[in-house]
């Protein structure tokens, strides 16, 4: 039942909730949260095991669960027997007698109070290690689901056919079809065209990417938009990205974000 949230990049964001029946101690959490990941959405939910039960059954679960073993009607494990949460669970009480019945019931870690700062990023970044597969896929089926909608969607809409572009002594238009690749460096979008010339784009690569046409363009990454006929090769790079060599050749390297390989991939392929 749950909903997907994206970031600014598309790639799926993290939800996490906090279970705990002591107002002060959950807003300390929530604000050590947001410093740590302030990309997160924190949501906090009620104190008690029958309210608690109510919105899980009523809501989609969040990926990460902060949860105080004793809340005011009982303790957090009878909360789970009833909801069945779906969240990796990270258990947080001013006692440790609960310890080893805790990590029965799919929690990553045992916090206890106050919450020490160095202790939660260790959670978090247990956290990330653990689900990093899961994301990973997620943000590439969301990839190539977007990908196909807009495939199956191109002829919806006119895309941009020329640009007028301002030189140093005058304005011109430049046809769309004659670029080669989109660039985006210190804020400014450049054009490259085959005859190897540079122009400046009055528009950031978020807004160009969506008024170019996808059969012929693909957003590599957040730098880069290229044309098919511009492609030359690709290679392997390390940690699951990807190098395109492109025409004509660009002065660095065009790598492919790891979270774009396959939707690259069913693109050229399609």
């Amino acid at each position: 039942m749950n909903d997907v949230q994206t970031d600014a990049w598309g790639g799926k964001k993290i939800r996490a909730a906090i279970i705990e029946d002591e107002l002060p101690a959950a807003r300390l959490l929530q604000g050590m949260l947001a410093e740590l990941r302030p990309q997160w959405d924190i949501l906090l939910l009620p104190g008690t095991v029958e309210e608690a039960v109510q919105w899980f059954a009523t809501h989609p679960h969040p990926d990460i669960l902060f949860l105080d073993i004793q809340l005011t009607d009982g303790l957090s494990f009878y909360f789970i027997e009833q909801a069945r949460p779906e969240s990796m669970i990270v258990f947080t009480t001013a006692y440790d007698e609960y310890a080893v019945r805790a990590f029965t019931v799919n929690s990553i870690d045992y916090l206890l109070k106050p919450v020490r700062r160095e202790r939660l990023a260790d959670s978090l970044e247990k956290f990330e290690r653990l689900t990093a597969p899961r994301i990973r896929e997620q943000n590439e089926r969301m990839d190539m689901q977007e990908l196909l909608r807009m495939l199956a969607d191109r002829n919806a809409c006119p895309y941009r056919k020329r640009f007028l572009v301002n030189g140093a002594r005058s304005l011109y238009t430049l046809v769309v079809d004659d670029v080669c690749y989109f660039y985006s460096e210190e804020k400014v979008t450049f054009a490259v065209t085959a005859d190897r010339r540079t122009h400046i784009i009055d528009l950031p690569l978020t807004k160009l990417e969506e008024q170019l046409d996808p059969r012929r363009f693909f957003r590599v990454s957040r730098q880069f938009i290229l044309s098919a006929d511009c492609i030359r090769d690709i290679e392997p790079y390390f940690n699951g990205k990807m190098v395109v060599h492109v025409m004509p050749p660009f002065d660095g390297s065009v790598q492919v974000s790891r979270e774009r390989v396959a939707a690259l991939k069913v693109w050229l392929n399609s």
